[in-house]
């Protein structure tokens, strides 16, 4: 499933390095956090969905790692990469295995048939 990403000989070249390495930090970071977690959810604080998601994993008995990214007030532009990256458009974003699989409701979904269960245990 490619999405379409500007090809880089459309950047002109005294800025590619610039656009490749944006937020490179973020990313790795989240990189990381997907790699050791079996469960991981970005989000950002006053969001209601990062909190929906957090207590149906929570009450769900799964344990997950959180990384929040600022605010509707603060850090939008470091969470516009992780958006980039994934092609995502809202937060919260959910990894099982390493695999994004949406939001709160979209989690919410997989703990009611089961397949979050069966996710983890493969």
């Amino acid at each position: 499933m490619p999405r379409p990403t500007l090809d880089e000989a459309a950047i002109h070249p005294a800025i590619r390095a610039k656009v490749a390495n944006l937020h490179a930090d973020l990313l790795r970071q989240a990189q990381a956090e997907v790699a050791s977690n079996a469960v991981m959810v970005f989000g950002m604080s006053g969001n209601p969905f990062v909190g929906r998601a957090r207590k149906a994993l929570d009450a769900a008995g799964v344990s997950h790692g959180y990384l929040e990214i600022g605010s509707y007030f603060s850090q939008w532009r470091r969470r516009n990469a992780l958006k980039m990256w994934t092609g995502w458009p809202t937060l919260p974003m959910v990894f099982v295995r390493g695999v994004l699989v949406g939001g709160a409701e979209d989690v919410a979904r997989l703990i009611e048939t089961g397949e979050l269960k069966r996710l983890l245990s493969a």
